[in-house]
């Protein structure tokens, strides 16, 4: 079982920043990766950004350049993502999620409560 909490949503500006946390508890070792994923209003989750164990990060197209995901000794330090030069679009329940495998090679997802941001324009 993991455990995930959000932090450091809120309200900003158009062309502000933010940076969200998220700290992982529990069977921190069996994550390989993590992600931070959107929900916009009346919208489907959407993934904007994501870790693997190893550091490799992937951002979805609309992230890249300007949101920055961080995580260090393998998620026993919280990960951020770092958010510059928001958007009004961007408004949205922002989720952490983790990934994790058993020895069978199957994997579960956990979710936090997720973080609500508001990019006002």
């Amino acid at each position: 079982q993991v455990q995930l909490v959000e932090s450091g949503g809120g309200r900003v500006q158009a062309g502000g920043s933010l940076r969200l946390s998220c700290a992982a508890s529990g069977s921190i070792d069996s994550i390989g990766v993590m992600y931070w994923y959107r929900q916009a209003p009346g919208k489907q989750r959407e993934l904007v950004a994501s870790i693997t164990r190893g550091g490799s990060k992937n951002y979805a197209d609309s992230a890249k350049g300007r949101f920055t995901i961080s995580g260090g000794d393998k998620f026993k330090d919280d990960v951020y993502l770092q958010m510059n030069s928001l958007k009004p679009e961007e408004t949205g329940v922002y989720y952490c999620s983790a990934r994790t495998y058993n020895s069978g090679g199957r994997y579960v997802d956990y979710w936090g409560q997720g973080a609500q941001v508001t990019v006002s324009s």
